[in-house]
């Protein structure tokens, strides 16, 4: 059996194969972002669930894509810790990006983005991907992404900046005060996808004036850090993976047309292209 697997920080999303490539299971574990999650807690979260607890000796290849996982030392982190689960398997791990590449190809180059509860962006040419600028992380990074957003929200909450209907509604619905806000950013392992758990507020009112504003400037702000330094920027498409791009998709395209760029495909979860992707390109000498 076969696991190709999308990696988030806050979740990651899992297909496992026959040999013959039809889909025999899929299921939902939580993220194992290196940078996040205590190394140790990751054998531990796979045996939480039940289905990879019960084919865990039959299967033979993982291809792992992971946030956080662009640097050497996570890779290996994260192979070690997956190969003491998987004891029969083959770990492959490579960074999220690699994903996003794969599963937003369509047969000629673009520049490749996430939007989800951080963000990143690549360049990929069908064969190698190329990445001109670092992921910051939440703290300093991850423009245009649910943690950003969560962050924007907060500050404005708190610092008495946002309407008076919306403050109103966010009081009434969180009931928010500020040492759990604050122990929940510097205390907590998680603390990016708590951040991005407020986006849903953003969402659910993006047409609200005063957000429409806020995620059309967050969004151009991604474009200017994570797209604009590109070269390529205005000769390819521009392909989106993630939830936050695909319920802002119509903000996006409007802040890109605004700097004279061009947005090809915005996919909501990566997990079924990336999946078609490994069968048609990367799995021959695997599959019967």
């Amino acid at each position: 059996m076969i696991a190709i697997v999308d990696g988030g920080s806050t979740k990651c999303d899992w297909v496992i194969l026959d040999k013959k490539g039809n889909v025999s299971l899929t299921t939902v574990t939580t993220g194992f972002n290196p940078n996040i999650i205590n190394p140790e807690l990751i054998v531990v979260e796979l045996a939480k669930n039940p289905q990879l607890s019960d084919i865990k000796f039959k299967i033979s290849h993982i291809f792992y894509y992971g946030s956080g996982c662009g640097i050497d030392k996570n890779k290996s982190i994260v192979q070690q810790e997956f190969a003491q689960f998987f004891t029969n398997a083959k770990v492959v791990v490579k960074e999220d990006l690699t994903a996003a590449a794969y599963a937003a190809y369509t047969g000629k180059p673009a520049i490749v983005c996430i939007l989800g509860t951080g963000s990143n962006s690549c360049f990929f040419d069908g064969v190698s991907i190329r990445r001109d600028l670092p992921s910051l992380g939440f703290l300093i990074g991850d423009e245009g992404s649910g943690s950003a957003f969560g962050k924007l929200l907060l500050k404005k909450y708190f610092m008495k900046k946002l309407p008076l209907d919306l403050e109103q509604e966010f009081k009434a619905i969180h009931q928010l005060k500020i040492e759990d806000a604050l122990h929940n950013m510097y205390h907590n392992p998680r603390a990016n996808a708590y951040l991005g758990s407020f986006n849903q507020f953003i969402a659910e009112r993006k047409q609200h004036p005063y957000f429409q504003n806020l995620i059309f400037e967050e969004i151009k702000n991604f474009l200017d850090y994570q797209v604009l330094p590109y070269p390529e920027s205005h000769q390819v498409e521009i392909n989106f993976i993630g939830f936050v791009a695909y319920i802002y998709e119509d903000i996006i395209r409007a802040a890109a047309a605004d700097l004279n760029l061009h947005i090809g495909t915005i996919v909501r979860k990566p997990i079924e292209s990336l999946v078609e992707y490994h069968i048609n390109y990367l799995l021959s000498d695997v599959l019967d």
